[in-house]
């Protein structure tokens, strides 16, 4: 049987690269930002709100929907998007487990 590489880790760290790839570019991070300050579902062209076009903020934003972070609804030709609360505090509990697992508790000398 065929695997991915990805497949020879645990789904822990399967999914915690999943979240953290969707955060891996600064629009996407923007979004989410925008719409935790906003907290209400957006209708509105997020390309407003960014230096960017709508074809390019749309792409980000199905990197988001894809990992979960945000939800869209579409309602007849526009679609609604805010964030997911639940997945929202799963990424901080595993970003915080994450970081928490490799603290360093001795000064490594890499010289």
């Amino acid at each position: 049987m065929a695997y991915t590489k990805s497949e020879l880790f645990s789904p822990e760290l399967q999914n915690c690269s999943t979240l953290f790839k969707a955060l891996a570019h600064p629009a996407r991070l923007a979004i989410l930002k925008y719409l935790a300050e906003t907290k209400t579902c957006i209708t509105g062209d997020l390309a407003d709100e960014l230096p960017l076009g709508r074809t390019t903020v749309n792409q980000h934003l199905k990197e988001l929907k894809d990992a979960g972070l945000i939800q869209g609804t579409t309602e007849g030709a526009k679609t609604c998007y805010c964030l997911d609360p639940g997945r929202i505090r799963e990424l901080k509990k595993m970003a915080e487990k994450f970081i928490n697992d490799i603290n360093i508790t001795v000064v490594f000398d890499c010289e």
